[in-house]
């Protein structure tokens, strides 16, 4: 089969195709900054070193796309939350001081404009060089920062909020995710419009390891479908990270009408791929800590192998789990993009999903 270029060999699992091979698209930002000899605090408000550091990453190590990411705290500083900034670590809400004492102020706070509020440009400019410099063959997924429920959990302060969901009037607390999925949705957009070929969001705290899967379904699952209805005439993909053990709700993330589900080291893949539908591409699942970081090669081609084994290699595109830490090893990400080469080519794939 002919050679294809990173985004063709992307598409086509978007597509439902068979590529050339499968594609291996890591979510990697903090590495990336670390192979480029930065810091993450160097770089947090530097368009130019971020997009330097995704492109020169990408290139040494020949992975299929870039997943332009940097924080989680991003969209909420964006709405007004107070930012710790850290010279070795990425940034991070400071919950203790929350933005809103309770969710009926949330619409106190102003809806940002992503050309103009927070680091929202400066995410948005990554974006653009980016997609500039290398999205003409690489995938580039521009991240839309945080999904409505976690993103009103950093404006309200995560324990306050776990305690509103079992206190508050639900009205209040739908009133209130109503206005965080219209920030979300417009940042969103506002990638998408930047060049990136996708875009995403993140929602953690919609994982089973903090709220129920009955609170998902109820508080979480609803706003992830209204973004994902929205951005539909869009027409480019989008993505769903949620982190952690989500085999309780992987069903329900299938159908969220997202494109991508990117998912954690701890789910059953092999489940995943059997309850959701067939045209929903799986992005993962190897663990960033182990093997990633602190294995071996030999180890990181052992878990994609079974990966691919387990998803027959169907909808599916190699990545790790969660961010790749700066001290992940360098010979664990090449072996990471040589995986998709020895055990996902078209042959081989063909043959894992006649069986």
């Amino acid at each position: 089969m002919k050679e294809m270029t990173s985004l063709e060999r992307v598409h086509a699992v978007l597509a439902k195709k068979l590529p050339d091979r499968l594609p291996v698209v890591p979510q990697g930002f903090m590495f990336s900054a670390y192979t480029a000899g930065y810091s993450i605090g160097e770089i947090n408000r530097s368009p130019a070193k971020m997009a330097e550091s995704h492109c020169l990453c990408q290139e040494k190590y020949g992975y299929d796309g870039c997943v332009i990411d940097l924080d989680d705290a991003a969209l909420a500083e964006a709405c007004g939350a107070n930012v710790i900034f850290r010279d070795d670590n990425v940034a991070c809400v400071d919950e203790h001081n929350p933005a809103v004492d309770d969710l009926r102020q949330i619409e106190n706070l102003k809806i940002p404009n992503p050309l103009k509020d927070g680091r929202l440009p400066e995410w948005l400019e990554t974006t653009q060089r980016v997609v500039d410099s290398i999205g003409d063959h690489v995938f580039v997924m521009g991240r839309a920062d945080q999904g409505p429920f976690t993103l009103l959990s950093l404006l309200r302060g995560t324990q306050d909020f776990m305690m509103d969901l079992l206190t508050e009037d639900e009205d209040v607390i739908f009133r209130a995710l109503e206005w965080a999925t219209k920030v979300h949705t417009v940042f969103a957009k506002a990638q998408l419009a930047a060049g990136a070929h996708a875009t995403s969001m993140g929602d953690a705290y919609a994982s089973p390891n903090l709220i129920s899967p009955g609170l998902y379904q109820k508080y979480a699952l609803p706003y992830e479908q209204k973004v994902a209805q929205a951005l539909l005439p869009c027409n480019k993909p989008y993505s769903i990270h949620i982190c952690g053990n989500t085999n309780s709700i992987i069903e329900d993330m299938g159908k969220t009408g997202a494109k991508i589900l990117e998912v954690d080291w701890k789910l059953d893949m092999g489940l995943a791929r059997k309850v959701i539908p067939e045209d929903v591409v799986l992005m993962g699942n190897i663990n960033p800590s182990t093997p990633l970081c602190t294995g071996t090669p030999k180890d990181v081609l052992a878990k994609c192998q079974e990966v691919i084994t387990a998803t027959k290699g169907q909808g599916l595109i190699l990545s790790s789990g969660c961010a790749l830490g700066a001290n992940t090893k360098p010979e664990n990400v090449e072996a990471l993009v040589t995986a998709g080469k020895l055990y996902g080519t078209h042959e081989q794939l063909l043959s894992l999903q006649e069986l």
